[in-house]
């Protein structure tokens, strides 16, 4: 059995106001209070044991999230570029209901299909679920019977779970991935996945 334990990065200074920080945004580093997430979730993850492996994606709040664990669990981090989060075009930095307001066509399109890229992005969901998915294999394949620490984003990690419920893609808008929550998935040697844990946020109270 291959296990994946999924942790999406602290809060930055956007995420209170929920403001969109894709790949193609200002790349913000940790709030302070993502800042103490990162260390409560570190906290629990030593607690749990276990963790032979530590990837993350390129970006700031992700490396930042990442070192405090592996510093944690006295673990190297490797950094996977396909684990970035989903560049959002010209919708980086707004809410929704901004982008609702400023690109309603665009929103309704990008809500409707996978195929459909934010305004002015290159990037559909489609491409970064193929990206993903490639990164996952390749987890599995040098970490098989292991337990692994994936640190990114919410896209990806919400991707990451569709696909292992083999569930359809308008359902990556219907789970919750808080920042700093972790969710776990387990892979049998045939690759059949199954979703043991989503969101969970109880060592951030």
């Amino acid at each position: 059995m291959t296990t994946l334990v999924l942790l999406r990065h602290g809060e930055t200074l956007l995420t209170p106001e929920g403001r969109i920080s894709g790949s193609g945004g200002s790349n913000p580093g940790l709030s302070p209070v993502g800042r103490r997430q990162a260390r409560a979730a570190a906290d629990a993850l030593a607690r749990r044991g276990g963790i032979e492996a530590v990837v993350t994606s390129p970006m700031r709040r992700c490396q930042e999230t990442a070192q405090a664990v592996a510093a944690r669990l006295g673990l190297s981090v490797r950094v996977e570029r396909d684990l970035r989060e989903a560049d959002f075009g010209a919708w980086e930095g707004l809410t929704f209901a901004e982008v609702r307001e400023r690109h309603p066509e665009d929103l309704s399109a990008w809500l409707a299909s996978p195929e459909s890229p934010p305004s002015g992005a290159e990037e559909t969901m489609h491409q970064v679920a193929r990206r993903v998915a490639a990164v996952r294999d390749a987890l599995m394949a040098r970490h098989a019977g292991a337990t692994i620490l994936v640190v990114s984003h919410v896209v990806p990690l919400r991707t990451l779970i569709r696909l292992a419920l083999q569930a359809p893609p308008h359902t990556l808008f219907r789970m919750e991935v808080a920042a700093a929550s972790l969710s776990t998935v387990t892979y049998a040697e045939d690759g059949t996945a199954t979703v043991q844990t989503l969101n969970d946020t109880h060592h951030l109270n």
